[in-house]
């Protein structure tokens, strides 16, 4: 592709500022795009992106020696001013990231307008939403692919995702990747800092989705409002004006990402735990247990009966939210009723670790780490529990601290012991993170260690995460329930600037053997 048509692509808020090289734009071909200066190949456009750890602007030297043919920045160097003449054109714009998205999508050909593409955005349940549409795609035999949190999946490939929402290079590549296979339909996970920061612009969506809106990530956002406005860009921007809005109308923000989407001319269809002249799709009655979530949906010419392996009553609310989408995408009735009967254990969300025999305690691992999902979570798992409901749990360091506490009292308004622990404490002090989290447990009495399983509405605190989940697996009772909450299906601790090997699952299912053993 020549310079001059890809650089067409840029919108007016990512006008170049300067161009140096002018001459040579209209006939330099660009074989590639590149934002590794380790990476670039003779031929690629390099992209200077601004991280949090690295600067790209401080390798430009890397990528013109590797035989970038051009490069794209914010500022031009003073190490390249004095050599401007004999360096490859350099296009200077307000902001590279913005500007990478609608650059990488005319380079892939907008891959994004030949795909029925679906976006689902909102605080909590995009993972589990996402894998119960794509379950009910393939029972409908459709060609899909998914990208999320977890991992990407296409064809045969899988890919653990390293973002909820692929940096817009990747996933255009991604996109086109799925058209070049076959793949029809996609369902996408889209964070607030994706929307942000410009990663899905240049993607055309026939559907979106919103599940709700609770506190989290103001440590980006500062404000919820913002944080709000983030995700409402889906709505108002990236969905097909003659496409679908799926809105959990449960949610106090709905009637804004209602608005947005009728303000773009898009169809509607709310969802509900219950009839409303507003909804088109509402519950008639629930069975939830330990082993499956037994749903019947009505609305509008639907009347569904439903089984879901997923548990909890909040994933009622993320199975309405599915079914829209499949409704919206033309799935049949009969492939919505296979589809969520077959949804595969969504890692990491209410994911139980089974030890296979009934004399040791259920062990749930989810992925909660916010006020409103673990309160959603405990919640969900009081009333199916037989016996104590304990809870190991921890907040993360260098994030918003003013969910701490809020998160702690949510465990203690629903569990009867509680292990304060560390989630990813990064470059915090773990004890000191604790002592933020150990103010919302007012509502329960500190305990040594030894004591916790002879006191009731009590916690302690143990900052080791590993000898958390021993401690707790150790007191519960055959009929207990412990929820570990927090990191859910991450394989990884973040100590420092270090990511260390650890997986909630891994050690819990060790700790029930060692049990059973005993």
């Amino acid at each position: 592709m020549r310079l001059d048509d890809l650089l067409a692509a840029l919108p007016p808020n990512c006008t170049p500022s300067s161009v140096s090289g002018k001459d040579e734009l209209g006939a330099r071909p660009v074989r590639g795009l590149c934002i590794d200066s380790r990476r670039v190949a003779p031929g690629d456009l390099f992209v200077a992106l601004r991280g949090a750890v690295s600067d790209g602007h401080d390798y430009l030297d890397q990528a013109i020696a590797l035989g970038a043919a051009a490069l794209l920045v914010e500022e031009l160097p003073d190490s390249l001013s004095s050599r401007r003449s004999s360096a490859p054109p350099i296009i200077a714009v307000p902001d590279t990231r913005r500007a990478l998205a609608p650059l990488a999508a005319r380079f892939y050909g907008n891959p994004s307008e030949e795909l029925d593409l679906v976006g689902v955005t909102g605080t909590n349940g995009k993972t589990s939403t996402t894998y119960l549409v794509e379950s009910m795609w393939r029972a409908a035999g459709r060609a899909m692919g998914l990208i999320g949190t977890v991992e990407t999946r296409f064809a045969d490939e899988t890919y653990r995702s390293l973002n909820t929402t692929p940096e817009s290079l990747e996933l255009q590549q991604l996109l086109r990747a799925m058209r070049n296979r076959g793949i029809t339909d996609v369902v996408m996970e889209v964070s607030s800092h994706g929307l942000e920061i410009g990663r899905t612009a240049g993607c055309r969506f026939r559907v979106v989705a919103f599940t709700n809106l609770t506190q989290d990530h103001l440590d980006f956002h500062s404000t919820m409002e913002r944080y709000r406005e983030a995700k409402l860009m889906l709505f108002r921007e990236l969905v097909d004006a003659s496409g679908t809005a799926v809105v959990n109308l449960e949610d106090a923000h709905a009637a804004h990402f209602v608005g947005a989407a009728r303000e773009r001319g898009a169809r509607v269809i709310g969802v509900a735990r219950e009839p409303r002249a507003d909804a088109q799709l509402w519950v008639r009655e629930t069975a939830t247990s330990l082993r499956e979530t037994r749903v019947r949906l009505g609305g509008e010419d639907t009347e569904l009966e439903l089984c879901s392996p997923l548990l909890g009553s909040f994933n009622i609310e993320n199975l309405l939210v599915a079914v829209g989408i499949a409704i919206a995408t033309d799935v049949s009735r009969e492939a919505i009723t296979r589809g969520v009967a077959a949804c595969p254990q969504v890692p990491g969300r209410l994911e139980r670790v089974d030890p296979g025999r009934g004399d040791l305690p259920t062990v749930l691992v989810d992925y909660a780490h916010t006020p409103d999902a673990v309160e959603k979570l405990l919640a969900a798992v009081r009333p199916i529990a037989t016996g104590r409901l304990i809870t190991v749990f921890g907040c993360g360091g260098d994030r918003d601290r003013s969910k701490r506490a809020p998160m702690a009292a949510a465990v203690a308004r629903h569990s009867d012991l509680a292990v304060l622990t560390s989630d990813n404490p990064r470059t915090e002090d773990p004890e000191a993170i604790l002592d933020d989290v150990e103010v919302g447990l007012a509502g329960m009495t500190a305990v040594p260690a030894a004591a916790l399983a002879e006191r009731e509405r009590s916690y302690t605190r143990c900052a080791d995460r590993r000898e958390a989940i021993a401690l707790a697996i150790g007191v519960a009772r055959p009929d207990d329930t412990v929820v570990i909450a927090g990191k859910g299906h991450e394989d990884y601790q973040i100590v420092g600037r270090e990511r260390l090997p650890f997986d909630d699952r891994v050690e819990a299912r060790q700790r029930l053997a060692q049990r059973g053993a005993a």
